[in-house]
């Protein structure tokens, strides 16, 4: 289901304004002072193509729906359209290690904000997109080029010390509960998810003779925290309900411990991107349904971008 007028209009702009500001100091500290491994370039050519593909897209499709464009209407309006765009570049940037290659990070941004564009399921009268955007750029990327990877988890706290290695976790934390409880109100999918993490490590200890530090061990990362609180409880490709949410953080869970079972690498990524894809799938089933009873046979996806 798709948040409520009321919840659209109030906590998702605001939750947007939030997490664009915490992801931006979050970046220039690391760029200055944590140590992050990614050159300036790197964020900066993120933030120009999402945001040029962004208004493209907005762009072609209010001409094809003859419809006003969401951006219009002066500065303010072109900040607020942007702040999802700004969220995915950052993210990618931050998240992903292309040596000093830019276009992967392009690519991998553009990804991320076409599949609004593409991958839409219909959900009352309209239509959502239900792929987590920067998760499933870095998905692409990762599959596609093989030499590319994840950002060392190290590169967070790289240069901090004593105290400091446990004050900016903490930070994180407090504000990414504050921000997921006020304006997400995800924290039933963060406990879930957290929760059944530990399960299936100690499953795996259990059944598979997996050491239990090394099960474990993931969880005291800030790379963790940040996937905890700014990425796996994305509101648009969420569910809404408490119960769904339980599922949802849930099945992210269990399909991390079934890949790190694989010895796939990048579990975090590829399970998130699995779940929403199956979740996809779900929504989407009883219009699929409706239209092969009715005998239309053609199954077409919808592009809209009225309510990225």
């Amino acid at each position: 289901m798709i948040p409520n007028n009321n919840w659209y209009k109030t906590n998702r702009l605001a939750g947007l304004r939030r997490f664009a500001i915490a992801i931006t100091i979050l970046n220039l500290l690391g760029h200055t002072i944590l140590g992050f491994e990614q050159s300036w370039a790197q964020p900066l050519i993120a933030i120009f193509t999402a945001y040029t593909t962004e208004l493209i897209l907005e762009i072609i499709d209010a001409k094809l729906n003859q419809r006003p464009q969401q951006f219009a209407g002066g500065i303010q309006n072109i900040i607020d359209f942007l702040l999802p765009a700004h969220i995915t570049a950052l993210a990618v940037a931050m998240l992903l290690y292309a040596n000093d290659q830019l276009l992967p990070i392009a690519f991998a941004t553009s990804v991320a904000i076409g599949s609004k564009a593409i991958f839409r399921v219909p959900v009352g009268k309209g239509n959502r997109h239900f792929l987590n955007p920067s998760n499933f750029g870095i998905t692409f990327t990762l599959l596609l080029f093989p030499w590319v990877g994840i950002a060392p988890p190290y590169q967070f706290t790289e240069n901090l010390d004593g105290a400091a290695d446990w004050i900016l976790p903490g930070i994180i934390v407090i504000s990414g509960t504050f921000l997921n409880a006020k304006f997400t109100q995800r924290l039933p999918l963060i406990a879930a998810w957290v929760g059944g993490f530990i399960i299936q490590a100690l499953l795996r200890s259990f059944i598979f003779g997996t050491p239990i530090i090394a099960g474990l061990i993931p969880i005291t990362s800030v790379a963790f925290v940040l996937f905890t609180f700014y990425m796996v409880t994305d509101p648009g490709t969420t569910p809404i309900k408490p119960k769904d949410q339980i599922i949802f953080g849930s099945a992210v869970a269990i399909g991390y411990g079934i890949l790190m079972l694989s010895h796939i690498v990048f579990g975090f990524f590829f399970s998130l991107t699995a779940v929403c894809l199956l979740r996809g799938l779900v929504l989407s089933a009883p219009t699929l349904i409706t239209k092969l009873a009715s005998g239309r046979g053609q199954i077409s996806i919808p592009i809209t971008l009225g309510e990225v």
